[in-house]
């Protein structure tokens, strides 16, 4: 059964403190966006204790219009790309007046809404910086923090690292030749059309962020060109006038080319760029994560945005595209995706060369006890469910009531499970991370039921 279906209503709240138990491991929670407070809810709820440190001085991480940690990408028309009963948490589902997709204040509001709901706030320290993230001499963890109160280490059996994935800038690498006379901004930068008003506004990338600022920028901007090096297949929000992912939704247990077949489906439904002057992708529907736009393919038909191929040079006032045709410029927007990093955990330890780092269930490096990794992956669909479904199975490792099979077996699984997911999509630092949602949830609902026999034989 899809995940969509197996939501239950909202449980009741939680209305008095949850005693800690002090039998169990102590953790350490890094971020309080949503991966972050879906981690800290099952800590809390579980009674283990735990800190939770935040950089910013507000829940909701990405969702924080202008958020004090500088990290987030949100801009002030963000709406969400997966409809609401599909983002929500399993057991908060979001408000039922919101639209199918909700805007980012509608979804900050919620995940407000999910920290009161279940009484952890008071577990959450703002306005901190984690530092540094070390083993420590005796198998457990030192983690250095420094905010208000100064610098201090605290020793913790475990961390649980959340601090998203969309954060940290890509730019191109190396950069185009020729020089540019005009402004450059990541993505990560855009806030408001305010930023395009009047302009010559080029726009790289063929993400859903991409679109969106195209789609902005072409009521705003005197012109607007949009440079894809390689066309996406783009999906429409709605199908029969219901959230295309909703409907007929298969089972998780299903071999990957059933959802790969819903996504043709909607595809193909949704109809070919070709016609908007934009190349035929060179990859199958499915073999990419899905982008979606309601209004991309108007915009193009009404002449409101030139679509263009890769970008050759930069030439002071204008970009000079590989087919040689050029687009006056005065803003360049480089809606290039993201670098996965951790800037409190050492190289040497771990890093995500080129956004790839193979994990066992996409949250357990084998070699590191104790170090989990929560919202680390990029589904077809929302990360929430999926970050919650993990919060809640490392919970009830640290509780003693999961035991994980032998280190063999999680590295034979692990190796596998990279090999799989990676091989379903061109090979692009976008799709390291990538799963598939109703799989990934059947998947580790599975594993969790054998560990949890483990642990009471």
């Amino acid at each position: 059964m899809a995940y969509l279906v197996k939501q239950s209503h909202r449980v009741p709240a939680v209305t008095a403190p949850v005693p800690v138990d002090d039998s169990l491991p102590r953790a350490c929670v890094i971020g309080a966006g949503s991966s972050g407070i879906a981690a800290a809810k099952n800590l809390y709820l579980s009674g283990i204790g735990f800190d939770c440190f935040e950089l910013g001085s507000d829940i909701g991480g990405t969702w924080v219009f202008d958020n004090s940690n500088g990290q987030s990408a949100c801009y002030d028309s963000l709406e969400i790309n997966t409809s609401c009963p599909r983002m929500a948490y399993s057991d908060f589902p979001m408000p039922e007046d919101y639209p199918p997709y909700a805007r980012h204040d509608q979804v900050h509001a919620y995940f407000e809404q999910y920290v009161e709901h279940f009484g952890f706030r008071h577990t959450i320290t703002f306005d901190t910086t984690v530092e540094d993230v070390s083993p420590s001499a005796d198998g457990r963890w030192d983690v250095r923090i420094s905010g208000p109160g100064g610098t201090e280490t605290r020793t913790y059996d475990a961390v649980l690292v959340a601090n998203g994935h969309h954060w940290d800038p890509r730019w191109p690498e190396p950069a185009y030749p020729g020089t540019f006379d005009g402004e450059q901004i990541h993505a990560h930068d855009h806030r408001s059309g305010d930023q395009l008003e009047g302009r010559d506004v080029v726009v790289v990338g063929a993400g859903n962020s991409a679109m969106d600022i195209v789609v902005e920028s072409s009521f705003r901007a005197r012109t607007t060109t949009w440079s894809v090096r390689r066309t996406e297949w783009v999906l429409r929000k709605f199908f029969l006038g219901r959230p295309s992912d909703q409907g007929l939704l298969p089972p998780g247990w299903v071999p990957w080319w059933v959802t790969a077949l819903r996504l043709r489906i909607g595809a193909l439904t949704a109809g070919s760029m070709t016609t908007y002057g934009l190349p035929a992708p060179s990859h199958k529907p499915g073999q990419s994560h899905p982008v979606q736009s309601e209004r991309i393919r108007e915009r193009l038909a009404a002449g409101a945005v030139t679509a263009r191929p890769a970008i050759e040079r930069l030439e002071g006032d204008r970009v000079v595209f590989v087919d040689g045709s050029t687009a006056p410029a005065d803003l360049i927007v480089w809606a290039t995706g993201y670098k996965v990093s951790f800037p409190f955990l050492a190289p040497e330890l771990i890093a995500a060369r080129d956004n790839d780092l193979p994990l066992w269930k996409r949250a357990v490096h084998p070699g590191l006890p104790g170090l989990y990794f929560v919202g680390l992956l990029q589904p077809i669909g929302a990360v929430m469910p999926l970050a919650e479904a993990q919060a809640k199975w490392i919970a009830e490792t640290l509780a003693g009531d999961y035991v994980p099979p032998s280190d063999s077996v999680i590295r034979r699984q692990m190796a596998a499970e990279h090999e799989r997911d990676t091989q379903q999509f061109y090979a692009s630092p976008r799709h390291t991370m990538e799963v598939d949602f109703d799989h990934y949830l059947w998947d580790l609902g599975r594993e969790l039921k054998k560990g949890r026999a483990r642990a009471s034989s």
